[in-house]
């Protein structure tokens, strides 16, 4: 891009300071660059018109052509609507604006010939169109060919007349403004290689698209482009790591590992464990230092498989931090991996923010002198005084909820060489998220359960049918099980969660009133929360009900139902998780899903995912077309901090792979990218948002 891009938005005729400002304040538009790559939502085909005779509610945006035959006003102040009669020769419709009524009153004009443009609705009984666009027939509209483009504005700019269409005009304006101004960011050799678009052409094309071919043309070069430089840097930030820093050699297989394998392995590995464990073990042989990502679904073993790593760093003389991003969870993995591994011989101590003054001191004795081999814990983990002899292996579990410097500091605890580092996640995560996210990292996946384990029932009830849902606890508590009954935890208000909570303990206290129900929620303090988690463990209460802070670290294997209420509150990722609760015994499990009858179209088809599936890699593919990287789990933690503008990862995973592939061969053909055909690729990497890639580093 030229210099003469980079200009202020308020140079662009037709813009001016305050139309800047609300540029810059509502959409992040300060320059002529920002602005050409603002793109269009949708397009609209222009070309047909249609007779009010044919309006019906249900049509998506249309046109017409007629005449406006009188105006008329109802109401006075904030309640002042305006209502227009549009007459063509097949029949008369209503317009309706309920802001901006001074402004149509004097600029529209009765019986002059408009081109009308807006959707369809429904209005006291009568089909209109609610705040339409109007061009005079005579005024030629904006577009080069049969599409429109429609741009995304906001209420306040709505409010101030900064439609869509006047987007449109600012980029008519713009187009006219950088003819020979747009240079090349890719080289010659891949556009030629993949007959792709020039990039002045496809940005021309994606804004005043003059047919369909050349718009998929456009959107594909420009797609391919942000995906390409994304998983450019990705890999050759991976590239740049694998050079500097040498890891520690985990050689030898011996006593621990050994002794384990042969005498304490609760259940037999699966398939899918022992392929994750082979490349590991290659890994941490290899001489480079390990950054592998071990996603595996809930139950899948994952913890088995981190322990079996610790055990290969004892046998080799080092030390090993698991850091977990609750108390709870870290509790659960500290008393698992000592079950796990009693007699064996392991010395282990659990370090969160709950862990007394006088045990801390021995903690760092027992890591300074080397005496401790693995340290469980929280964030407690990363703090100054913690100093560890030989640190060899780190292990982090459900990574996504620890921030780049938390991370950072754990890893920065060995002066010299980095530890190996193992992250775990039991949030499934879609192949394309995957190679953006967490792009530079080795994946490994456990994509199997343990043998004996029965696929969770998975039921969606409408309130009509709770007396049905009470029957099927009754009868399940009735034959030994547990249930779980979780309520929504709505950010907006903690109060009304609470009360949630409360009135669900209270009204099923009523209904079973021969049973023992737990209640655990996030404003007990943690002692007590731990108290009646322990009651419901050791099933001294056979109901639990509780806002999702069961959602990780709660491993109860007779709790056999998992009844979750107002389940369109949730997110499909949140009720996998939830799910996932259950199911942990050899016993059938269930998971009963309350909604009420008003729910959304996308709230139906995330209830209708979890009924169809267990598979948590398709639910999470469901996820992120419905709705997008940027609210997936995960994203905005993970320090990338990368916006898609043009490509969507739910939608465009054949060009996102298409586009590793190529930097992938220019990378094993140029690593350093020093060939004179790659400078123009350099250049735009320099120019790209500076973005904390230093992640990759440190997982």
């Amino acid at each position: 891009m030229s210099d003469y891009l980079d200009q202020d938005i308020k140079f662009l005729p037709g813009v001016g300071p305050q139309r800047a400002e609300l540029l810059k304040k509502e959409l992040e538009i300060f320059t002529f660059n920002d602005l050409l790559y603002y793109f269009p939502y949708k397009y609209i085909d222009r070309t047909k018109f249609y007779k009010v005779s044919e309006v019906t509610n249900n049509m998506p945006y249309i046109q017409l052509k007629g005449v406006i035959i009188r105006f008329e006003t109802t109401g006075e102040g904030v309640r002042q609507r305006l209502i227009a009669h549009f007459r063509d020769d097949s029949g008369v419709m209503e317009l309706l604006w309920f802001q901006g009524v001074k402004w149509v009153k004097e600029n529209i004009r009765p019986n002059v010939p408009y081109i009308l443009f807006g959707k369809p609705s429904i209005f006291n009984g009568k089909i209109n169109m609610v705040h339409p666009e109007l061009e005079p027939v005579e005024n030629k509209p904006i577009s080069t060919g049969i599409f429109q483009a429609f741009y995304n504005t906001t209420e306040n700019m709505k409010k101030k007349f900064m439609t869509s269409k006047a987007l449109n005009k600012f980029q008519f304006s713009l187009s006219a403004q950088i003819e020979g101004k747009i240079f090349e960011t890719l080289s010659q050799s891949l556009i030629s290689r993949l007959k792709l678009m020039s990039l002045p052409v496809a940005l021309r094309q994606v804004h005043f698209p003059e047919n369909p071919n050349l718009l998929k043309s456009a959107l594909f070069r420009l797609k391919f482009e942000e995906l390409f430089f994304i998983q450019l840097k990705i890999l050759s930030l991976k590239h740049k790591r694998e050079d500097a820093f040498k890891g520690f050699v985990f050689s030898k297989v011996g006593y621990n590992l050994n002794t384990f394998f042969s005498s304490y392995l609760p259940f037999e590995l699966t398939n899918a464990q022992k392929k994750v464990i082979k490349e590991i073990r290659k890994d941490m042989g290899s001489g480079k230092q390990m950054n592998r990502l071990l996603q595996g679904d809930v139950g899948s073993g994952k913890t088995l498989v981190a322990l079996m790593t610790a055990l290969i760093a004892f046998d080799n003389g080092y030390q090993v931090c698991l850091m977990a991003p609750t108390e709870i969870l870290a509790i659960q993995h500290y008393n698992s991996i000592r079950k796990m591994t009693d007699g064996l011989g392991i010395s282990i101590a659990l370090l969160t923010g709950s862990t007394k003054k006088a045990k801390r001191i021995i903690i760092h004795e027992q890591l300074e002198n080397g005496s401790l081999q693995l340290l469980v814990g929280t964030h407690a983990l990363i703090e100054d005084k913690v100093i560890l002899q030989k640190l060899g292996l780190v292990i982090i579990d459900e990574q996504h909820r620890f921030g780049v410097a938390q991370r950072a500091k754990l890893w920065k605890k060995n002066e010299f060489t980095p530890p190996h580092i193992l992250v775990m996640t039991a949030t499934p995560i879609p192949r394309t998220l995957a190679m953006t996210v967490y792009g530079d990292l080795d994946v490994s996946v456990i994509d199997e359960l343990p043998p004996g384990r029965k696929p969770i029932q998975t039921m969606h009830y409408f309130e009509n049918r709770r007396k049905q849902v009470y029957d099927f606890m009754r009868d399940q508590v009735e034959v030994g099980r547990q249930v779980y009954v979780v309520y929504p935890l709505i950010k907006e208000s903690e109060k009304l969660d609470l009360k949630n909570v409360e009135n669900g303990y209270d009204l099923l206290k009523q209904v079973f009133p021969r049973y023992s129900i737990s209640m655990v929620h996030g404003k007990l303090k943690p002692a007590e929360k731990e108290a009646e988690m322990n009651l419901f463990k050791e099933g001294k209460t056979q109901i639990m009900v509780a806002t999702t802070v069961i959602e990780v670290g709660v491993d109860v294997p007779n709790a056999s139902v998992m009844i979750i209420e107002s389940a369109e509150r949730f997110g499909l990722s949140q009720l996998h998780q939830l799910r996932g609760r259950v199911g942990r015994g050899a016993e059938q499990s269930f998971c009963l899903l309350m909604s009420s009858y008003k729910i959304s179209n996308e709230s139906r088809k995330r209830l209708e995912t979890m009924v169809r599936t267990n598979d948590g890699f398709e639910i999470a593919e469901v996820d992120l077309k419905l709705r997008g990287p940027g609210d997936m789990e995960g994203t905005q933690q993970s320090g990338i901090g990368f916006t898609l503008k043009i490509a969507n990862l739910g939608r465009d995973g054949e060009i996102l792979q298409h586009a590793r592939n190529q930097a992938t061969d220019i990378l094993d053909d140029d690593p350093k990218l020093q060939k004179p055909e790659n400078l123009v690729l350099v250049n735009q990497l320099l120019k790209m948002k500076n973005t904390e890639f230093n992640w990759s580093s440190i997982s």
